[in-house]
């Protein structure tokens, strides 16, 4: 629950790398998320280098954070996957929300940056990463080291609550 409540956007990083060992655990908490018929349709770029999360900000206009972040991991899906074909973006909002998740568990920060359905920004990422075209870019996630702890946001608001009826 600490990891849960405790996660927030974060757009401001400080210097410090992030591990392999750490990357390969977010992608592994995104490909444990639950998917439809478990069609598992999620695939992921990491992205390491310099170079590559600085051109990140060149390519979305709400991406700047690209600049100060240590990696970042492109969440993608691959429709032809899925079983259940409407379930498309919530599978991939499954995945992307486990990764941001166990970010949180591990003390760093991230921010959900989206793409799908936005077919400029998709179309953007897909050409930036040289992306199958059977594969579609659904969110990116730029990582870094927390510049502050993290401070929980109590989000309870108990009027929104229904039970058994509305």
């Amino acid at each position: 629950m600490e990891a849960i409540l405790s996660r927030h956007s974060v757009r401001d990083f400080k210097p410090g790398e992030i591990s392999m060992d750490t990357l390969k655990k977010l992608v592994h908490a995104g490909m444990s998320a639950p998917s439809a018929m478990h069609s598992a349709p999620g695939h992921f770029v990491v992205v390491t280098e310099r170079e590559k999360l600085d051109g990140v900000a060149k390519i979305h206009p709400y991406a700047n954070m690209s600049l100060q972040a240590s990696a970042g991991i492109l969440v993608c899906g691959e429709p032809g996957k899925e079983i259940l074909k409407e379930f498309f973006d919530q599978n991939c909002a499954a995945i992307a929300e486990n990764i941001l998740i166990a970010v949180s568990d591990l003390g760093l920060g991230a921010v959900w940056v989206g793409l799908y359905p936005n077919k400029s920004h998709i179309e953007n990422f897909r050409n930036y990463f040289q992306l199958p075209a059977h594969i579609v870019p659904f969110t990116w996630i730029p990582i870094g080291h927390l510049k502050s702890p993290a401070k929980p946001d109590n989000r309870l608001d108990s009027s929104r609550v229904h039970y058994n009826v509305w």
